[in-house]
């Protein structure tokens, strides 16, 4: 884990010394303020951004059109469209504070949706219904709840006159979901470097957990998070007639390869967000047994039963504790009554965020033993990037809104096991955390399938938080 540099250090200590400033903590919303911001995300939901027929540009200008009517300077709200990708562009806008010289705060979401086809639905995917304590829409969750959120929020500080100690940015983006085409995030990074650099971000990648009366449990800060990459797996063979078998068939090969890495293990580690997190649980676990043997892997994270026991209680404990690949994919011979001349598979594997790729590349060819058997990474190399740390300053101002809003939940840190647009921050060295204050139910919201859902206390809720938690974040001083 990289250290925090003397310029962090400071940080905390101004963190903890502006806890107190009630001046941060904003004002709760007027009923007509909740009016706007409800019209504001239904603008959003319904402005389809899927890559086949969408368009995050028009999202993106009708989201810069709400900031500049609330009377944001047009210098300092802007819609980014690269080159060569009318529909693909990206909204950046900056809300002053009081010391321009201090790095921002960046507020970051992204604004395209996975696609939706409408005879799958039981609603109409493009369409916000609100229904039974929930709205539904492709989006609704992931991520335009955030990024209506972020940008209602510049918009209550223009109402307000306020003026936090620091800027706050925010950055709409396009291309999460489909970064092999394009990635707003990498985009901005490469040619627009300035408007990335921030002194924290508050991302999508976490939220809370109800329990079945709907009571608030757990409210995740994510930390960190795994490294996405793909390897295609190859066998080849001269084939031949199907009526003259030979010893080695491209199938078979791959085949037994692949039994052997889907029996395979990857070393189990703990890093410093994985470890506060297994703490977390264990003081919630469900029974004596998970609660024992979380403090066991705690103790040694190599404890293969109790590593086994937990897996089959929660597989999300797994993938938190060590590297996992998985085949996904498979695509073999050419006929039926044919000898094949090829088979291949992908193996997608999630890696913990301090692993280099081609560690994990090499660990594979170890397992499956057999030199006939080529392993190629697919597509962009997977980033390992630094976890950020969750230092006092970070994590003070979540326990203090939480506590008032939410009394008794417990704030657990968490490592994504998926991919957010963090990974690339990180690896630039900005410090990205995931935190939306949006609790789900058992069920969850969905994301990616059929009828995405947020509840809409939640979204009401999360917004509040995400307020408070900015203001103080805002007040931070060097």
């Amino acid at each position: 884990m990289r250290q925090p540099s003397p310029l962090v250090a400071s940080f905390l200590l101004a963190g903890i010394a502006a806890l107190a400033a009630g001046a941060a903590m904003g004002a709760p919303a007027p009923a007509d303020d909740v009016a706007a911001f409800r019209d504001l995300y239904r603008e959003l939901v319904e402005t389809n951004t899927t890559l086949s027929v969408g368009s995050c540009t028009k999202a993106a200008e009708l989201m810069a059109a709400r900031l500049r009517a609330a009377g944001l300077p047009a210098s300092n709200v802007e819609v980014f469209v690269p080159p060569g990708r009318p529909s693909r562009g990206s909204l950046v806008a900056t809300y002053p504070g009081r010391n321009r010289a201090l790095k921002p705060i960046l507020l970051l979401a992204h604004i395209d949706v996975v696609e939706a086809r409408r005879d799958d639905w039981t609603r109409d995917p493009f369409k916000l219904v609100e229904e039974g304590g929930f709205f539904y829409g492709r989006g609704a969750s992931d991520d335009k709840a955030m990024a209506a959120v972020f940008t209602d929020l510049l918009i209550r500080f223009q109402r307000e006159g306020y003026r936090p100690g620091r800027d706050v940015r925010l950055a709409l983006t396009c291309g999460e979901e489909t970064p092999e085409d394009f990635n707003g995030v990498q985009w901005l990074l490469a040619e627009r470097p300035q408007l990335m650099q921030a002194r924290l971000v508050l991302n999508e990648g976490a939220g809370g957990s109800l329990d079945a009366d709907g009571r608030h449990v757990t409210l995740e800060i994510q930390a960190g998070e795994k490294v996405y990459q793909d390897f295609r797996l190859e066998t080849l063979n001269p084939g031949g007639h199907s009526s003259r078998p030979v010893p080695k068939n491209a199938i078979t090969e791959l085949s037994a390869g692949l039994v052997r890495l889907g029996a395979y293990q990857f070393p189990a580690r703990l890093n410093g967000t994985t470890r506060a997190y297994f703490e977390a649980q264990a003081k919630l676990a469900s029974s004596p047994q998970v609660a024992s043997d979380l403090k066991a892997i705690l103790a040694d994270p190599n404890d293969a039963a109790a590593a086994a026991r937990l897996w089959a209680d929660n597989p999300g404990w797994n993938s938190m504790l060590r590297t996992t690949c998985v085949t996904t994919q498979v695509d073999a011979g050419h006929a039926p009554n044919a000898l094949p001349q090829r088979a291949r598979a992908n193996v997608n594997c999630r890696i913990l965020p301090d692993e280099p790729v081609e560690n994990v590349r090499a660990e594979i060819r170890r397992v499956l033993a057999d030199e006939g058997i080529t392993v190629t990474p697919v597509g962009d190399p997977g980033q390992s990037c630094p976890v950020p740390p969750l230092t006092e300053s970070i994590l003070a101002p979540v326990r203090a809104v939480s506590a008032k809003l939410w009394p008794g939940v417990t704030v657990v840190p968490t490592m994504s096991t998926g991919a957010t647009d963090g990974r690339f921050l990180n690896a630039a060295g900005v410090p990205t955390y995931g935190l939306s204050g949006m609790f789900h139910d058992t069920e969850g919201s969905h994301a990616h399938g059929l009828n995405e859902r947020i509840r809409v206390q939640s979204l009401l809720d999360g917004r509040e938080f995400l307020n408070q938690v900015v203001r103080r974040y805002a007040a931070l001083m060097d």
